[in-house]
């Protein structure tokens, strides 16, 4: 009887020495900090972009690039009229980039029906959009 009186006030008196009390914390911080974080919410409202991947179908230098991407960039849209595709110009480079992709396996199944018609095609990481989510009819939302 000794030792389960002994034992029931030592897991008592353990039991409230382990215990947390109830606190508070009060958090002094400089005024510019709230105007920096705004800012950077400002700054991601404004970037709608992500890291995802494209499909690179197209890249050239020199003087005829911009035409001869606007040419590439046609017969694409003319093709696959259902993926984005993107002109950008990287000193030296004009590109071209299709789709808007989350993740590698995605832009890989858009990838194999673009192949055919563009054999140089492949999949590389960007900077994507939000992808338009595509309903189980097939149709965008």
């Amino acid at each position: 009887m000794k030792r389960f009186l002994f034992l029931y006030l030592f897991l008592v008196i353990a039991s409230l020495a382990f215990s947390q009390n109830n606190g508070s914390l009060n958090v002094n911080q400089d005024t510019r900090i709230a105007t920096l974080i705004q800012k950077q919410r400002q700054i991601h409202a404004l970037d709608s972009t992500f890291s995802g991947y494209r499909i690179h179908i197209f890249m050239e230098i020199g003087n005829e690039a911009l035409a001869h991407a606007e040419k590439v960039k046609k017969q694409f849209e003319e093709a696959f009229p259902d993926i984005p595709i993107y002109l950008s110009y990287s000193e030296p480079y004009f590109r071209l980039r299709a789709g808007d992709f989350r993740n590698r396996v995605e832009a890989e199944k858009c990838l194999h029906r673009i192949k055919p018609q563009f054999r140089e095609a492949f999949v590389t990481a960007d900077m994507v959009f939000e992808p338009k989510i595509v309903a189980g009819n097939g149709k965008s939302n």
